[in-house]
């Protein structure tokens, strides 16, 4: 594909000699114009597979932060020490009280907060343009159902905890070649078929690519979650898009996309784009 190599730096089954793996996500993108990384893992691991991969993170212009949780961003103050100049885009709201329900309370995901003291850090309030390749899109109109794995993740306000809105997600959108459009998002917690939907109401057509997992991993599944999740695959195969997914979609969920997506789906765990 010209104009754009997507290499996964961090992901829970990545695949390679000489790199790890752990619960989280990055992936490093190339475009005409830029070096990205979008999301950094749960720690420098992110940046010990950069090396293996030998891709230069010094080099990194620009990085954008999916959504305030602890894996995706927390190789970032790692990164920030040996490439002070990147730009990094994070929603305003990312640097917020978010907690997953645990059997025995609540334990803090959020992300580290001295990442909103980064001086390189651009709060995103709404939709941006960064330039002719790269923009930002926030809000999202949840027509669709949303993630069931959502339940258990909150917010603290105050001494309360409520449901995470989600509010804190952002999506990247890469105009790779005039008129061909990379959707990159990270957790898809908004879910993903109404983040395709949003995509497709500022750009009137499907997106070429997608990268994103797709929270659909769960402890267990109901026949219902798993005719959610056959539905949502068959709508994805009617679009001619190409997916990339993998960290939080979960094995049960893959094989169901996998059967039904065929050559259109590709996994973020074998690393490097253009291998399925």
């Amino acid at each position: 594909m010209q104009g754009l190599k997507i290499i996964t730096l961090m992901e829970d089954n990545l695949c390679g000699e000489g790199l790890v793996s752990e619960h989280g996500l990055s992936v490093y993108i190339e475009t005409k114009k830029h070096k990205l990384l979008v999301d950094t893992g749960q720690s420098d691991k992110t940046l010990q597979n950069a090396a293996v991969m030998g891709v230069d993170l010094t080099q990194v212009d620009t990085v954008v932060l999916s959504h305030g949780h602890y894996d995706h961003s927390g190789g970032l103050l790692a990164f920030a020490a040996i490439n002070p100049t990147a730009d990094i885009y994070m929603r305003e709201c990312a640097d917020g009280e978010y907690y997953a329900f645990k059997e025995g309370g609540e334990r803090y995901i959020g992300i580290d907060k001295a990442i909103s003291k980064l001086p390189k850090l651009h709060t995103v309030e709404s939709d941006v343009t960064i330039d002719e390749e790269l923009s930002i899109f926030t809000d999202i109109r949840r027509a669709r159902p949303i993630p069931r794995g959502n339940s258990r993740l909150h917010e603290k306000q105050g001494e309360e905890y409520v449901q995470d809105s989600f509010a804190h997600e952002q999506y990247l959108v890469i105009q790779y070649e005039a008129g061909h459009y990379a959707l990159i998002s990270g957790c898809a917690h908004n879910g993903i078929l109404n983040i395709i939907d949003a995509f497709r109401e500022r750009y009137h057509r499907d997106p070429d690519i997608v990268v994103s997992g797709f929270h659909m991993v769960l402890p267990e599944y109901s026949e219902a979650d798993l005719a959610e999740i056959r539905a949502a695959a068959e709508e994805l195969a009617g679009m001619d898009t190409e997916f990339y997914t993998g960290h939080c979609t979960g094995d049960v969920a893959m094989s169901i996309l996998k059967e039904t997506l065929g050559p259109k789906l590709w996994s973020l765990g074998d690393g490097v784009k253009g291998s399925k």
